[in-house]
C-alpha cells in the first residue's frame, strides 16, 4: 500500500540529489519519485558515469543514485571515482539484477545502500530515507556567528589540529571546510589557514568563496608591506 508523501516535522536544509542512468524513463520515473521526498533536491541528472563524475564536483551532491550498467564509464567505476574527490557523497547503486558479486564489489567501492529495478515508491522512499540518516548524521553543525570575537584556546587548538590532520590526508570534503572556515572566523587567524582554505576553496571549484579569501589575503599581505 502506498504511503504518500514522506513529511518531516520541522523545516530543515534540502540534501542534493544527483540521478545517472543511460535509461531515459528509468532518469524520468527516477526525478518523479524524488518530489514525494521533501527532504531532497534533484540537483543533475546524468546519461553516463562520466557526466555523473563531472556532475558530481561540479553540482556538489549529497546523494548519488548510480546505475551499474552505463556507456563510456560505468556505475561502480565512477563511483570510486567520486569517492575519491568527495568521500562525503553518499551513492546508491541501480542494478538490474540481484547479482551478489555486483552488491558486494558496489560495497567495497564505498556504496551505501541499493536499489533493484524496476523499484516502487516505496521502496525508493525507504532506501533515501536510510541514507537520508546517514548523511545528517555525518554533516558537521554550522560553526555559530564569533561577531570577529577570537576562538578561545581550547577551542581554537582542537580545530587546528583536526585541520593539521585533514590536510596532511588531503580531504577536501565538507567537514574539512567547515573546520577550516570556523578557523577562518576568528580576526587572528593564522594566514596559512586562510591558504589552506583557499586551495580547498580550488578544488572544490567554490570561486565565490574562494574570492573572498582571496581578497582577504591581498589585504593581510599589504598590511605587512
Amino acid at each position: 500500500m502506498f504511503l504518500g508523501p514522506v513529511h518531516t516535522q520541522k523545516k530543515v536544509e534540502r540534501l542534493r540529489v544527483l540521478i545517472a542512468d543511460d535509461v531515459m524513463e528509468t532518469r524520468r520515473s527516477t526525478r518523479l519519485m524524488m518530489t514525494l521526498i521533501p527532504e531532497v533536491e534533484v540537483v543533475a541528472i546524468a546519461h553516463n558515469g562520466r557526466q555523473a563524475l563531472e556532475m558530481s564536483l561540479s553540482h556538489k551532491p549529497d546523494i548519488a543514485l548510480m546505475d551499474v550498467q552505463m556507456p563510456e564509464m560505468d556505475g561502480l567505476t565512477a563511483i570510486k571515482e567520486m569517492l575519491f574527490h568527495r568521500p562525503e557523497l553518499a551513492c546508491i547503486v541501480i542494478s538490474a539484477e540481484r547479482d551478489r558479486d555486483t552488491l558486494k564489489r558496489a560495497m567495497q567501492v564505498g556504496a551505501r545502500d541499493f536499489l533493484i529495478k524496476p523499484y516502487t515508491s516505496e521502496r525508493i522512499i525507504e532506501v533515501m530515507q536510510r541514507v537520508i540518516a546517514m548523511v545528517r548524521a555525518q554533516k558537521p553543525p554550522k560553526p555559530a556567528p564569533t561577531n570577529n570575537i577570537p576562538l578561545a584556546g581550547d577551542r581554537k587548538a582542537h580545530l587546528q589540529t583536526l585541520a593539521s590532520s585533514y590536510l596532511k590526508a588531503r580531504r577536501t570534503d565538507d567537514e574539512t571546510v567547515a573546520i577550516l572556515e570556523e578557523l577562518a572566523t576568528d580576526p587572528l587567524c593564522d594566514i596559512n589557514w586562510l591558504t589552506a582554505l583557499s586551495m580547498v576553496y580550488l578544488v572544490r571549484r567554490q570561486w565565490a568563496e574562494l574570492k573572498k579569501i582571496a581578497e582577504r589575503l591581498e589585504k593581510l599581505n599589504a598590511k605587512k608591506i
